[in-house]
């Protein structure tokens, strides 16, 4: 078994010790001699063993070595080692290991170097702790991995040849806070359209870049849902946190070992059709789901949701175009166009600032007859989003009202 020693972290260095190195290796393979199970035995139960273990190796530990030394070994046995610390910090929101001896924490938007002692063997016995309950394999025949932790986490792992400086891990935290739609630089008037559109039945696209908080924005606009109605989510991992009491998560699956088994994005999109859903909420498209999702938002989903990668709101509909394309279809691009413009009624573009803070820049109206297929509605200016145009789609719900803004709304 690896060992696995925690050197430093953020707050409180830890200046690593060989004595203790052979001391954890020591109680290690005293634990595998007993064959105590790991993943069947109860945890205090394990953790009272490695107690006594530690205790029989080194009868006269001080407290607060024991202590430490206790807590590290628990991590090793039962979690992700020295990354667990890192995990339990909810101020950090990305964890990334850049090979043996590198790797980074994310907080509130900005990189932070961080000591880990963990060499190549190490990385790879933590990725595989997590992914050999899922069926799935890291090694050189399959060398890049996505899983997810029990807590919701996105792991991503990539290990040699394709990692040319070492086994690479990226794991992407969503908090357990639901976010408010002001902490997105958003009030006013332009908090109130964003509402009135989820309301109202309108289909949105949450458009931005890698990081920009696209999915944290999509659970903030779920908000506005009303509690009785049927919600599917689809996602190829599962990160959206609806607080609406009827929901129904699907989550795609990858391939096993064997390269069998594998569910696809697309194909929860059409199965969701059939488990009749007020809403559909698509945590990405990025593939040919995007043509499946069109299709769906033209037989009657008022108000579903999706993200997509772009860098504005034009571009946002010029990807979703392209995607659709991609799935082989057969339809020419007007066509595509035209089923766009009728399937999408806005696009909200969440960009990420210098200083890591991550705010709504634009709200756009899809309209086919303007060049760039968007018509900007809100834009960003002097820290604040102010209303540029007035709407020209009425709602999809029948029972909404109509936009509370006199800006906005061309019939006041």
């Amino acid at each position: 078994m690896s060992v696995i020693a925690l050197r430093s972290a953020p707050a409180r260095p830890v200046s690593p010790s060989p004595d203790d190195d052979a001391l954890k290796q020591r109680v290690h393979q005293r634990l595998v001699t007993q064959g105590v199970d790991d993943a069947a035995t109860d945890a205090d139960a394990l953790r009272r063993t490695l107690g006594d273990l530690l205790r029989d190796e080194q009868p006269l530990l001080a407290a607060p070595r024991f202590d430490a030394l206790l807590e590290q070994l628990t991590h090793e046995v039962t979690g992700l080692g020295p990354l667990e610390p890192l995990l339990a910090d909810p101020t950090v929101t990305e964890v990334m290991v850049n090979g043996p001896g590198r790797a980074y924490v994310e907080r509130a938007g900005r990189l932070e170097p961080v000591v880990l002692g963990l060499d190549a063997a190490a990385i790879v016995h933590l990725v595989e702790r997590v992914v050999a309950p899922l069926g799935l394999r890291l090694d050189r025949s399959s060398p890049m991995v996505d899983a997810r932790l029990p807590d919701g986490s996105r792991l991503h792992a990539v290990i040699p040849p394709l990692a040319v400086d070492g086994p690479c891990i990226t794991i992407r935290r969503f908090g357990a806070r639901p976010v408010a739609l002001e902490e997105f630089g958003v009030d006013g008037a332009a908090s109130t359209f964003l509402r009135w559109m989820v309301v109202a039945g309108w289909n949105l696209l949450v458009a931005g870049a890698t990081s920009a908080g696209k999915t944290t924005l999509l659970n903030a606009l779920s908000q506005s849902i009303p509690r009785a109605e049927r919600v599917v989510t689809i996602e190829e991992t599962a990160e959206l946190r609806l607080a609406q009491p009827h929901v129904v998560r699907l989550e795609a699956r990858p391939p096993n070992a064997e390269g069998a088994g594998g569910v696809t994005v697309r194909a929860l999109v059409r199965a969701a059709l059939r488990m009749r859903p007020d809403r559909l909420v698509v945590g990405e498209v990025r593939a040919g789901e995007a043509l499946d999702m069109l299709q769906a938002l033209n037989t009657g989903h008022d108000g579903s949701m999706s993200t997509i990668h772009a860098n504005g709101p034009a571009d946002a509909l010029a990807r979703l175009e392209t995607l659709v394309l991609l799935a082989d279809s057969g339809l020419p691009l007007s066509a595509v166009r035209a089923q766009v413009a009728a399937s999408i009624d806005a696009v909200v573009f969440v960009g990420r600032g210098r200083d890591g803070g991550r705010r709504v820049e634009a709200i756009a109206e899809v309209d086919g007859g303007v060049r760039a297929g968007a018509r900007s509605l809100f834009v960003r200016r002097g820290g604040r989003l102010v209303p540029v145009a007035a709407i020209t789609r009425p709602p999809r719900r029948h029972g909404a009202a109509r936009v509370l803004d006199p800006e906005l709304d061309p019939t006041c």
